[in-house]
């Protein structure tokens, strides 16, 4: 039928399932939001104060619920105020789409000074998502947007970004939809690899598992649960791999209880994850442990890790075809064992005050589907090793890009996408600054989200290193915060102030039950202790 390229952009969503999209609406995007008026009785478009706001909740959304994550923003500043979001997703292998603007097709390269020109925008998107597309005319746009769907569905996950320029937005066409199934392609594993990955397997006498965000990514859980309970192997999941296996499992171990295991382990099968600490050095096995690497990415199994046998695959299927070669394992010992190296982990966190008890506050007041945005912050640190996680898609983190003031805008993404469960968003008074004024999008769409702001009025790590390194000189780490519980009054937001652990458990629960978005303020003063030697691995 004839239709804009607009009208087309917004049907074609419709038909890849699309019922949310996060973004700004702009002069080159005039007629693709036009287009979404016309169906905002199929896909919600909820508008936000900034365009790094906008690409976080669709990350957010994407990772809390296992959907695409759509976001839509206009070309130039508008793509350039995503980018550290899109970044974000990228590191963490979220399926998220961009749609982003362009300028006049016919002016595209030509360095004229057009409004929102910026050089060579394509190759700037491509370098924070693995796939981009361009429609150059109206009758292109349902065809684009149906293969960024196929890219998203098939392959290792990962943002893919399309843009449409003003003019084929507005354009008149006779435009056919594309309405066909895509089946879903993840990488399928070699079956010569997985044969030698289970011969080491099942020769290992102390086997580990050790697994990341590829676990999550893949929705694997189950196939991890059954692998680890076939050869009794304990699970070590990465920071960004929590989840994967609930926290309460008797095979499950944090990345901190997990360091002894992994140093007299004969056989590590390292699933979904990078297997590098954050300067590119492998992580510390046993001497002479044999070392399986199975990824979705042939880039994560080369140098520098070292490995003696790759399986290039989605983890949920070499998962799977791992169980089904090997046969039952007893190891009846291996209970105590697991059991000191979690306790002893436990109590190193909790010599860690006052952090580890705002962190066993949150898990108390928080339900076991309820879903926590971490940050940057001094608690957020703790709570990377300290804080139980029971369920995939409960626990999020800015994986390795590390993105100060993500936390917020990407738990109003996982609140939207989960309406239902509880969502709690936590914060440094200096990364909550990144996008405090997206309480007026939680007000607004009426988005109920739970978002604690610890104050203790710095930029308190980067004060602390400064500490640690420079003979104490501290210099541009101090913050002038306001008030922020007036503040969120005055986004028509409730705000509350609580100074015990107790108090935040009792707030976080109310919060909840009123259904509104709710800050919850909690002054923590200066100079806590360093959490560091729980998190990072020491060297060898």
């Amino acid at each position: 039928m004839e239709m804009s390229g607009g009208e087309a952009l917004a049907r074609q969503l419709v038909l890849e399932g699309v019922t949310d999209l996060f973004g700004v609406p702009g002069v080159q995007l005039d007629f693709a939001v036009d287009g979404l008026a016309q169906v905002r009785d199929q896909l919600v478009f909820r508008h936000t104060r900034h365009e790094q706001a906008a690409a976080y909740m669709a990350d957010g959304y994407a990772r809390s619920t296992g959907k695409i994550g759509v976001c839509m923003v206009v070309p130039g500043p508008g793509m350039l105020n995503a980018m550290a979001a899109l970044s974000t997703a990228y590191a963490c292998s979220s399926p998220v789409l961009a749609i982003v603007g362009q300028i006049p097709s016919a002016l595209i390269g030509g360095g004229h000074g057009i409004l929102h020109e910026v050089n060579d925008q394509t190759r700037t998107l491509g370098t924070v998502t693995k796939w981009t597309g361009i429609a150059l005319t109206p009758q292109e746009v349902p065809g684009l947007v149906h293969e960024a769907f196929r890219q998203l569905r098939t392959g290792s996950p990962a943002p893919v970004g399309i843009e449409i320029p003003p003019d084929v937005l507005k354009a008149r066409a006779e435009i056919t939809l594309v309405d066909e199934p895509i089946e879903p392609a993840p990488v399928v594993p070699d079956e010569r690899a997985v044969r030698n990955a289970a011969t080491l397997l099942a020769a290992a006498e102390r086997p580990v598992i050790y697994v990341g965000g590829g676990v999550l990514a893949a929705e694997a859980s189950g196939e991890l649960r059954e692998l680890a309970e076939l050869i009794q192997a304990p699970v070590v999941m990465s920071l960004h791999g929590r989840g994967a296996l609930d926290n309460r499992h008797p095979l499950a171990l944090s990345s901190l209880a997990g360091r002894d295991v992994l140093r007299a382990a004969d056989v590590v099968l390292v699933v979904g994850s990078r297997f590098i600490d954050g300067h590119a050095h492998p992580l510390v096995t046993a001497a002479g442990a044999k070392v399986i690497l199975l990824n979705s990415r042939e880039h994560d199994l080369g140098e520098p890790r070292r490995s003696d046998v790759d399986v290039l695959s989605d983890a949920r299927l070499g998962l799977a075809a791992l169980s089904e070669v090997l046969t039952a394992v007893e190891r009846p010992e291996q209970g105590a064992v697991l059991d000191a190296v979690r306790t002893r982990a436990e109590e190193l966190v909790a010599l860690v005050e006052p952090q580890a008890s705002w962190v066993r506050a949150l898990r108390e007041a928080i339900p076991d589907d309820g879903v926590l945005v971490n940050e940057l912050t001094q608690i957020g640190f703790l709570a990377e090793v300290g804080y139980p996680v029971y369920g995939p898609h409960t626990y999020i983190t800015p994986g390795y890009q590390g993105t100060l003031g993500y936390g917020f805008a990407t738990a109003l993404g996982a609140k939207a996408g989960n309406p239902e469960r509880v969502v709690v968003s936590i914060n440094g008074d200096g990364g909550f600054g990144w996008n405090l004024q997206e309480l007026a999008t939680a007000k607004l769409h009426g988005i109920g989200l739970i978002t604690v702001v610890f104050a203790d009025g710095t930029f308190g790590n980067v004060q602390r290193m400064q500490k640690d390194q420079f003979d104490g000189r501290i210099y541009a780490t101090d913050l002038a915060n306001p008030d922020f519980v007036k503040l969120a009054e005055a986004f028509g937001v409730a705000g509350v102030r609580v100074s015990t652990p107790d108090a935040l458990v009792t707030a976080i629960r109310e919060g909840a039950a009123s259904g509104e978005p709710l800050l919850i303020e909690v002054p923590t003063g200066k100079g806590l202790p360093s959490p560091w030697h729980l998190i990072h691995e020491p060297k060898a």
